[in-house]
């Protein structure tokens, strides 16, 4: 496997863990909610902060569907000079992933950082090719390579 259908893999793997997780955490928000309607007699069986809760939790499994989604719109196979979603950023010291902002993911005993490009270093990384120079945070970037 190729180290963009790898990076894209880890990113799918991410996102899929997160949807497990709040799906996994909505179900223990309505389990509670049940017992708590089960064993109050009152009106207000202090299911409010349950709800809010369960709410939350439901507007992050929506964006974490929708990033799903968008990912499914990355081609691993994409060979561009400019960088674009999909591509593998390679400067001297950082090398990115344009895809989606999951942070830190270690392919292959090499570390590398997903972005988005809505991101701000995303936008600076966007159409850029070899060679081209750019400054995040008062650092100073040469790109090396893009795949």
């Amino acid at each position: 496997m190729t180290t963009k259908k790898l990076l894209l893999q880890a990113c799918k793997d991410n996102v899929e863990k997160r949807i497990t997780d709040y799906k996994n955490e909505m179900a223990l928000i309505n389990e509670a909610i049940e017992t708590n309607d089960k064993e109050s007699e009152d009106e207000d069986s202090g299911n409010g902060k349950l709800l809010n809760d369960l709410e939350k939790n439901a507007g992050y499994l929506n964006e974490a569907i929708r990033i799903r989604d968008f990912l499914l719109q990355i081609n691993a196979n994409n060979v561009c000079n400019t960088a674009v979603l999909g591509s593998v950023v390679e400067t001297e010291s950082i090398t990115f992933y344009i895809s989606t902002s999951v942070g830190q993911l270690e392919i292959e005993n090499k570390t590398y950082y997903a972005i988005s490009l809505q991101s701000p270093i995303g936008q600076l990384l966007r159409g850029k090719t070899k060679g081209d120079r750019f400054t995040f945070n008062d650092k100073n970037y040469t790109i090396i390579s893009i795949l």
